[in-house]
């Protein structure tokens, strides 16, 4: 089990690392933006983060997803209800949907859903067009791209990506911010260098073009064992888990949930 203030350690290093990767890219660290991956993490940690200011969150998994959610909701309304403080705890958090979205839970996940990173079909597309909810606006989603080629790796080919875009041209109710991609697992993150690259040259191919607008503006990649790479070739979202909350051996003793890879 994690100590008290193992995490938010975990957490400032990860922001150090992230602030001098941006500067070694050239690009600006304010500019980036870091997900939390709850997936191996315990709501006491996720709550530990939350008090230092921290807002966005991303779980893959429905079930561990909606439970925390409400989890969250509940300790933010308790802070609500005793007025102003001094802290830094923010009034809402923004929760993201990083993992491979099945059409028939569209329906549970959208609605607590800030940012979609998973998008990899027409007929997910499709199903997020038509899934009803009360719109304030547009559901934001990022194009999942499989830049590494793997095979059974989710995500459609670069070569797909602009015919999927014009696709969804007319759907209303989705708003295209940007691409997400994943590179392989390997122990030598400079071995996945090319394959950020790749996804870097797409996401400013597609930028310039007549296709998008200007809130096509995010390039999701990067995960505990490369972010920082990916940072250097421009990722301007990055989703990181084991860095932050630890392996999820840390974890058995404060969460009942089944394991996955992590982020």
């Amino acid at each position: 089990m994690p100590s008290q203030g193992q995490t938010a350690d975990r957490y400032r290093a990860v922001q150090s690392r992230i602030q001098d990767a941006a500067v070694r890219g050239g690009y600006s660290p304010e500019g980036i933006h870091l997900v939390a991956v709850t997936k191996n993490a315990s709501i006491a940690q996720v709550r530990e983060l939350i008090e230092l200011g921290h807002m966005d969150f991303g779980e893959s998994r429905m079930q561990h997803y909606l439970q925390f959610a409400a989890q969250v909701d509940d300790f933010l309304e308790r802070h609500r209800e005793l007025g102003p403080t001094e802290g830094r705890i923010p009034q809402n958090i923004r929760w993201h949907f990083i993992g491979h979205l099945q059409r028939n839970k569209v329906k549970r996940i959208l609605p607590m859903t800030r940012l979609v990173h998973s998008v990899d079909s027409l007929r997910l597309a499709e199903e997020i067009q038509a899934c009803p909810l009360q719109r304030e606006s547009a559901t934001e989603v990022l194009i999942q791209v499989n830049t590494s080629g793997e095979r059974g790796k989710y995500g459609i080919a670069p070569a797909a990506v602009t015919h999927l875009i014009d696709q969804m041209d007319t759907m209303m109710n989705i708003r295209i911010r940007g691409l997400m991609s994943m590179a392989p697992q390997v122990e030598d993150p400079e071995a996945v260098r090319s394959v950020f690259q790749r996804s870097r040259e797409l996401f400013e191919e597609l930028k310039s073009s007549d296709m998008t607008g200007d809130e096509f503006d995010i390039l999701s990649m990067g995960m505990s064992n490369d972010f920082e790479v990916a940072v250097e070739c421009g990722a301007n979202v990055v989703r990181v888990g084991t860095a932050i909350f630890g392996p999820p051996a840390e974890q058995e003793e404060e969460t009942s949930t089944s394991t996955t890879s992590d982020a």
